[in-house]
């Protein structure tokens, strides 16, 4: 079940060891150092937040929600590690980034540069960093202008990685939904679900992020309009943290029934419509997130509606897990994970094979592990408009649809500029880490003058409530209905 425990073989990695050490720790037993204890963290410390447990578990144990939980709690009032910072806060750096990305990618390349600013991020040596799209997504929208204005709306969420890393799939969805005979829309407003931050335990700024959303949303909420995700751990948001940090928020409630994944959009609304056909053979990896809670069939039925022989791997997670194989220290664990199924079997696909995977995380993965690149159902069904049930010959054919590719090396000038614009960045980076010490400092201050425990903005309980209403949960009895909240 835990992709951690298949690579190391230790019972603190399982899902079971991980619960009993959280019960121990709420019962004051053997990891009894309440929420600092180190035990408990370096059992949590190898969760990939994949979520599988709660998809394959019979108590449907979320080990990804109690990770987030304990580091909140772990960290408050103290510095994370860096790598929290650089890749927690990746919706903040990628905007600033979109403002230069040509000159952003070429120093992150530079040798020298490279290798401080992996060290700065805490970024394996080994890893690539992902380059940024010379223009994002909704500035294309935005000039692109408005289409299919007497058709059906939905609304298509541009998650930071297809916005900011990946366009192309999120143009190639425009393309998609419209050929459907739907039109597209795309908030005017930067926001953002947050994903990133429950890796880190950064539970009140995810929760502000969300504020936020549902505050943008409000009219097309209420007024039933379906929103389309590509990324699916943003979709997971919605349809799982989303309602279990506002369990009593009606827009909450409706936002999560009316978020879909392209595949079940396309499945659910748009059956009736005709289908391109392509008719190839497809190697397909699901995200850990999508198999775990939105399931793989109404994938399936969109590739065999399209009439293509998919091929739907028993992977599990690729490994990278978000921010995780990024991680200098998860480094090894994340690729040892990948060579379990996943990398290996897209070594050995035909090259003419399509190799499909939606995953921002997944797509990196194949594509530093292997000499190949995966395709997004978006550009899959693209590739059927655009070339015929045949599709394009040869091998390779995600060869026709590029991704980013980083500029050339930049000028001395360059250097400069954005070497001070890191410096500035690293000063607000500190600013803000100060304010938030400060405020955990006031707050644990405020209450031991009224010998109470401290609660957050967002009225979490306290240690005791906590292991009220949650120990025997932990143990694997029952499973938890909250997520990272008590309700």
């Amino acid at each position: 079940m835990c992709p951690s425990f298949m690579v190391t073989r230790e019972e603190k990695h399982t899902t079971r060891g991980r619960a009993h050490l959280l019960w121990e720790m709420l019962h004051g037993g053997p990891a009894g150092d309440g929420w600092r204890d180190e035990a408990v963290k370096e059992s949590l410390d190898l969760c990939l937040a994949c979520k599988g447990c709660k998809g394959d578990c019979p108590v449907n144990v979320d080990m990804a929600t109690y990770k987030a939980e304990f580091l909140a709690h772990y960290y408050e009032g103290r510095l994370r590690p860096r790598h929290a910072y650089a890749m927690g806060l990746i919706y903040w750096w990628a905007r600033l980034a979109s403002y230069a990305p040509g000159l952003v990618n070429s120093l992150v390349r530079t040798p020298g540069l490279r290798d401080l600013f992996k060290w700065l991020g805490g970024i394996a040596p080994q890893r690539q960093v992902p380059a940024f799209a010379p223009e994002t997504f909704k500035a294309w929208f935005r000039r692109r202008g408005p289409r299919h204005q007497d058709k059906p709306p939905v609304i298509l969420w541009p998650d930071t990685f297809n916005n900011h890393f990946h366009p192309e799939v999120a143009k190639a969805a425009v393309e998609v939904l419209e050929a459907a005979d739907f039109q597209v829309l795309v908030p005017e407003q930067s926001l953002c679900c947050g994903r990133p931050l429950y890796d880190f335990g950064m539970l009140d700024t995810a929760e502000a992020l969300l504020k936020e959303v549902l505050r943008a949303l409000r009219p097309w909420i209420a007024g039933g309009v379906p929103v389309v995700g590509l990324e699916p751990s943003c979709v997971a948001v919605f349809r799982d943290e989303l309602t279990n940090l506002f369990p009593a928020n009606e827009d909450a409630k409706r936002l999560a029934q009316q978020t879909f994944l392209l595949s079940e959009f396309l499945n659910k609304q748009a059956a009736d419509r005709p289908w391109p056909q392509l008719r190839r053979k497809a190697l397909v990896h699901g995200h850990c997130h999508h198999k775990a809670l939105m399931k793989m069939t109404d994938e399936e039925a969109v590739l065999k509606n399209l009439g293509l022989e998919a091929r739907v791997l028993d992977s599990g997670c690729c490994g990278m897990a978000g921010s995780f194989g990024f991680e200098k220290e998860h480094y090894g664990v994340s690729q040892a994970v990948g060579e379990l199924v996943l990398l290996p079997a897209v070594r050995q696909a035909p090259k003419d094979e399509l190799i499909i995977a939606n995953g921002f995380s997944c797509i990196e993965q194949v594509s530093q592990g292997t000499d190949r690149r995966p395709l997004h159902l978006a550009q899959v069904i693209q590739m059927a408009l655009h070339e015929g049930p045949d599709g394009p010959g040869g091998a390779y054919p995600e060869s026709r649809y590029p991704m980013v590719r980083p500029a050339a090396r930049p000028s001395a000038a360059a250097v400069v500029l954005l070497a001070g614009a890191a410096v500035l960045g690293g000063f607000l980076l500190g600013r803000w880490v100060k304010r938030r010490r400060h405020y955990a400092s006031e707050t644990l201050e405020r209450a031991a003058r009224e010998d109470v425990r401290p609660h957050l903005r967002d009225g979490r309980r306290g240690h005791e409530d906590f292991a009220g209403v949650r120990a025997g949960e932990a143990a694997g009895g029952q499973p938890f209905h909250g997520a990272g909240r008590v309700p």
